[in-house]
């Protein structure tokens, strides 16, 4: 076991293994950097893979930790902890995927390289590392969001050594990755251009658009016209410039190009393979992501092995590089990777952070108490309320708001609306609903819904959000009361001056909202780039604007109950 290089990582000897090379079964080889213990004994490993360069994440071992809204947070150091994983007794095996940084071959689109399956290549590095000689043939995974999806790809192909795996932060539904309720959203441009706090994909000229591979000149010339007469699309420069130049992002140029969803999302959801995992798997996500919190969810309901789901607690962003949630991971690793008998599956499966109240409700599923679904109505003067509007519309005006595109303006119009201060704690828990009542005086427009918890001294936190691109309005047969479902496989266009009921997926949630502080709902068809939430997050992590002027109305009368429904759930009288 010698061959490799010994460095000093605060007082502590490590071993790196630099530049090795992994076969993959059709003779492309991946580079991979391993870190582990110097004492000449096998020991279980953690294998990380993702397109953004094994170099990026070494700078675990010399970067302090950052946290938003740092200058120095960086997006893709996501692999974890170097030092406290060889500490822990693993060896820490950190690859690019192929067609990035120093592997062979080629990457073709998302979650598939050189037409081969992510999940293909990260059985072959699984099964390569478990017969090396410093691996006892034990293995498991490790690494946030692009890191955590390979995780699932990779046990959907059922390596016979990978044991266990500790998701935390995952993508899943790639369309839900990228177009939010059908609205685009530019953190995938970030992480793969390199833009807005993100060092990007470690390619050179070996990413390969999928669009372009499969399509004639032709083909293309007439679909990128089309999309191009997308208002939105069309206003925005890095958008013209992608359709016109596609070689020079190509795999932005496909998720761009593919504004519905469809068979070319579908076959990369690692959630239609989940159904293949038979291994136990721990989900970790904390409050605030959305998106990506419904879609952990939605996988841990299809998942049928030993399994966890732990939400935490609010802000979104974790450190960079990536150190959080290691206390947990290795107690699930030790469990089921090393034999020890730690308890951990004696704990609840579902363990939920609860906002305001800062409790945790432990269940056995999502939401993890009852709860019942109750309206909250928006009224006249910006207010919600209980109890509907008795008005009917030639006397409750409606509420309105006209939005120039911003490339005329910089100012985003938002209008809001605020339920009066709760008397007691009200704790709500799971998904919701906003069944807004409008009229716009254009084809289309973006509704983004932003719930905060609004403290009695003015300080606020954002709860939940929800979005829809007007045109994506339909729902499909899986709405429930609280838990709308839009397909988002075609635009309808919106007739101007009519009004329609458009129905907004309230992404999950968990909050109590303590006696004093109100519930405050805010509209408006573009996102404030700067604000309590979105400093947060990494500057690029924005939705498309709309490119056209739109007036819109919000009916809220007798006729048009505009309202939310959310879940509340049933608490012990002596909690309030």
């Amino acid at each position: 076991m010698a061959d490799y290089q010994t460095i000093d990582a605060g007082g502590a000897q490590i071993a790196v293994r630099k530049h090795l090379r992994a076969p993959m079964r059709d003779g492309v080889e991946l580079a991979l950097d391993v870190y582990h213990g110097t004492e000449d004994v096998p020991r279980p490993a953690l294998v990380a893979l993702s397109p953004y360069g094994k170099e990026l994440q070494a700078l675990a071992l010399t970067m302090p930790p950052q946290r938003r809204p740092s200058p120095m947070w960086d997006g893709c150091i996501e692999a974890g902890d170097i030092a406290r994983v060889v500490g822990e007794g693993y060896a820490h095996v950190i690859g690019d995927l192929r067609g990035s940084g120093d592997s062979g071959g080629e990457h073709i689109g998302n979650y598939n390289a050189g037409g081969v399956s992510l999940g293909q290549d990260a059985y072959d590095v699984i099964e390569w590392v478990a017969a090396q000689p410093w691996c006892d043939g034990n293995v498991g995974m490790i690494g946030i969001s692009y890191f955590g999806s390979m995780q699932v790809l990779a046990a959907a192909e059922r390596p016979p050594h990978l044991k266990a795996i500790f998701v935390s932060g995952g993508h899943y539904d790639f369309y839900e990755t990228t177009y939010h309720g059908g609205v685009m959203w530019f953190m995938p441009r970030a992480a793969r251009e390199g833009r807005g706090g993100d060092s990007g994909w470690a390619f050179t000229d070996r990413v390969k658009s999928r669009m372009l591979e499969t399509h004639s000149q032709e083909q293309i010339a007439k679909l990128v016209a089309e999309r191009l007469q997308d208002p939105d699309v069309a206003a925005w420069p890095n958008l013209v410039h992608t359709l016109h130049y596609p070689k020079h992002h190509e795999a932005w140029f496909d998720i761009v190009m593919n504004e519905l969803d469809g068979e070319w999302y579908e076959e990369r959801n690692p959630i239609n393979l989940a159904k293949n995992i038979d291994i136990p798997v721990y989900l970790q996500l904390d409050q605030g992501r959305g998106w990506t919190l419904d879609g952990t969810i939605e996988l841990f309901n299809t998942l049928k092995g030993p399994k966890k789901l732990d939400i935490g607690p609010y802000p979104p962003m974790q450190s960079r590089p990536w150190v959080e949630e290691h206390e947990k991971m290795f107690r699930w690793y030790d469990y089921w990777i090393k034999g020890i008998d730690n308890g951990i599956m004696d704990e609840p499966e579902v363990s939920v952070f609860v906002e305001g109240s800062r409790e945790v409700a432990t269940g056995t599923a999502f939401p993890p108490k009852d709860v019942e679904y109750r309206p909250l109505y928006l009224r006249p003067r910006r207010k919600l309320s209980p109890e509907p509007e008795l008005m009917g519309t030639e006397h409750a005006a409606p509420d309105g708001f006209f939005q120039a595109p911003l490339t005329v303006t910089d100012k985003v119009e938002v209008i809001s609306w605020d339920t009066a201060p709760f008397t007691e704690a009200t704790e709500m828990m799971g998904t919701g609903a906003a069944h807004l009542f409008a009229e716009i005086d254009q084809p289309d427009t973006n509704f983004i819904l932003r719930l905060w918890d609004t403290a009695p001294n003015g300080n606020r936190q954002l709860i939940t959000t929800g979005y829809l691109k007007a045109s994506h309005r339909e729902l499909d047969e899986r709405t429930t009361e609280g838990n709308p479902y839009h397909p988002h496989t075609r635009a309808v266009p919106v007739e101007p001056g009519v009004i329609e009921e458009y129905v907004i997926r309230l992404y999950p949630f968990a909050n109590t909202f303590l006696p004093g502080h109100k519930l405050t709902v805010e509209l408006s068809n573009d996102e404030p780039l700067v604000d309590e939430h979105n400093s947060l997050l990494p500057p690029d992590a924005f939705h498309l604007p709309v490119g056209r002027p739109v007036t819109h109305k919000i009916y809220r009368d007798a006729t048009h109950p505009s309202c939310l429904i959310l879940p509340y759930t049933a608490r012990p009288a002596s909690q309030g």
